[in-house]
């Protein structure tokens, strides 16, 4: 398999306030805290772009905004849960996919490289990308069964174990990529800022800590 045949997906919501970043309240109003993670999933679909995949999918809660840049195609969440959520993004794809979350705004092309690469489904079933938090920022499955998804406990401390023991459960050969951060917490997003200066995501924390003397802009 190679990494042509690859959807890459990303799982977002419309990041209008009160509806996004809620746990970033207080100390930034739900204006504030939608405009990071705006500036957190243009982060994320920027890397996208750069990254090589067969196709590009944001699977979107809402509707679209000035944050969208052209080359994404563009679905429908369905209801449920988060895991229903996954498993719904997961059966829209005929090939390998693997599935990135908008509350990590520090990945790059090359974190996610070796699930993109030439050799990516050699000898590989799954890739797994671990959260600080207990959670998974990354899921990649050669064959996007979403059964492996429903079911899984979401938003819990024990959610990534549970979830990679689905996948070796199944028999599925996991590969992991590194642990990263997500911006849950006013806290994780000065950390976050921190590894990626450079970032949209960094400069909105920033703007904000100048503009109403918030906590760290991770400068």
């Amino acid at each position: 398999m190679t990494a042509c045949g690859t959807t890459l997906l990303v799982i977002a919501k419309e990041p209008l306030p009160g509806r996004v970043k809620t746990r970033l309240t207080p100390p930034y109003t739900p204006e504030e805290a939608a405009e990071l993670a705006a500036a957190s999933l243009a982060d994320t679909l920027g890397v996208v772009l750069a990254a090589p995949a067969h196709r590009r999918v944001l699977v979107l809660a809402g509707q679209p905004g000035p944050w969208l840049p052209p080359g994404i195609e563009v679905v429908p969440q369905c209801a449920g849960g988060l895991d229903e959520r996954l498993a719904a993004a997961f059966a829209g794809c005929a090939g390998p996919a693997l599935l990135v979350g908008m509350d990590t705004p520090q990945i790059t092309p090359g974190l996610l490289a070796p699930a993109l690469g030439p050799d990516a489904w050699q000898d590989c079933d799954a890739w797994f990308g671990p959260a600080v938090d207990g959670g998974f920022w990354a899921l990649g499955l050669a064959d996007p069964d979403p059964r492996l998804l429903r079911g899984v406990p979401m938003s819990r401390p024990d959610t990534g174990a549970l979830q990679r023991a689905r996948l070796t459960g199944a028999g599925l050969r996991v590969r992991d990529l590194p642990a990263l951060r997500d911006v849950d917490t006013a806290d994780d997003a000065g950390k976050v800022a921190a590894t990626a200066p450079d970032s949209r995501f960094a400069a909105a924390l920033a703007r904000l800590a100048t503009a109403a003397g918030h906590p760290g802009g991770g400068r």
